[in-house]
């Protein structure tokens, strides 16, 4: 679950519903990527991201870390 999403909805006081809207996708897919059981495109990255007001780099975040912290261990 992304947590920090679900959190960033929930500050800006919408729904599921109202931001899959806003930001022209399903809700299904906009539950999905809050739940953490899918990744968003870039395109839809950045729609959700300007609906919530952050920056759309936040979703790939913790998979470019996670990445290079596997590239620094393997050497």
């Amino acid at each position: 679950m992304r947590e920090w999403l679900k959190n960033k909805r929930i500050e800006a006081g919408f729904t599921q519903e109202q931001v899959a809207k806003k930001a022209g996708i399903a809700r299904t897919t906009y539950a999905m990527i809050e739940q953490g059981e899918r990744d968003p495109s870039v395109a839809v990255a950045a729609k959700v991201a300007n609906v919530l007001k952050f920056k759309w780099t936040l979703f790939f975040e913790s998979k470019v870390h996670v990445t290079r912290i596997e590239k620094q261990t393997a050497v």
